[in-house]
């Protein structure tokens, strides 16, 4: 089986509750297909770069799939017929990365700074 990387936006005015919901009826479209998700990352609510279908921010989920290209194209075939879904991406890998991704990463870096953006100590004063 080939393995992916899979993210999809869903609409501002979803829940998280419904967000896993879709999640889930992705991962049972997969198992019908001979495929799993190996893992599952929600990123949370994000503004999105420009809008997309009159909104301004989407839920952000990221799955690797391991499954046949069959199944894998009856899930986007199923997505694309979801009005909750904005937009989605699948990227056929080598190999799957382990651990948490990038976002993840950053969000925990930002969650030890306390929110400060990397700002750590007092700023000097200015040299005009």
């Amino acid at each position: 089986m080939a393995l992916y990387e899979h993210i999809y936006l869903a609409r501002q005015d979803v829940s998280q509750q419904q967000v896993e919901e879709l999640t889930a009826q992705l991962a049972e479209i997969l198992g019908q297909g001979g495929g799993k998700i190996t893992k599952n990352e929600y990123w949370g609510l994000k503004g999105l770069s420009y809008r997309i279908r009159k909104n301004r921010k989407a839920h952000y989920t990221l799955l690797n799939i391991d499954a046949p290209a069959t199944a894998v194209a009856e899930m986007e075939r199923q997505m694309r017929i979801n009005e909750d879904i904005l937009r989605f991406m699948t990227v056929r890998v080598d190999e799957l990365e382990e651990g948490p991704s990038a976002m993840m990463q950053k969000r925990d870096r930002d969650d030890r700074d306390g929110g400060r953006g990397g700002f750590s100590g007092e700023r000097r004063p200015r040299r005009f």
